[in-house]
């Protein structure tokens, strides 16, 4: 694990225990909202991240996204907490949890590889969930893991 702290954030860096040299999650936690962009993700990831604040009226010049096949071998994720509190659980390769952390508003977590899992600890929790895609169903897009962790 590894923890980066700026002026905006911290970012902390999940490793796979069983292969050393492949990042696992990250999670996000800003602390204030200073003008600038940090990428979060790494370049070569297919889910992109970065915290980015803005100073009032601040734009960017107006633009759409070029289509390219791209090469997405399985679906990564990010949940976003807007409100609430929630409890992550992190997944090394072999299925065992690797890491708890409790996220708080305007906390990410980005899962690239390995499992995860969530658990709201107050009611009225409300996330956001963004993941590559196209997403091709329970089946075919995800396999579950034995764990004690509570699932719904």
């Amino acid at each position: 694990m590894s923890l980066i702290e700026n002026d905006n954030s911290v970012i902390q860096t999940i490793i796979s225990q069983i292969e050393p040299n492949v990042m696992l999650h990250q999670i996000v936690k800003p602390k204030n909202s200073s003008p600038g962009r940090i990428n979060v993700s790494p370049d070569d990831e297919s889910l992109q991240v970065a915290h980015i604040g803005l100073k009032l009226n601040q734009t960017f010049k107006a633009h759409k996204h070029v289509i390219h096949n791209r090469n997405m071998p399985m679906a990564q994720e990010s949940w976003v907490v807007i409100s609430g509190k929630v409890k992550v659980f992190h997944y090394d390769l072999d299925d065992k949890i690797i890491n708890e952390s409790i996220l708080f508003p305007g906390d990410c977590t980005i899962t690239y590889r390995g499992g995860h899992n969530y658990l709201a600890l107050e009611d009225n929790t409300f996330v956001y969930e963004i993941k590559t895609g196209p997403y091709h169903g329970v089946e075919n897009d995800k396999t579950f893991i034995k764990t004690n962790v509570i699932n719904l």
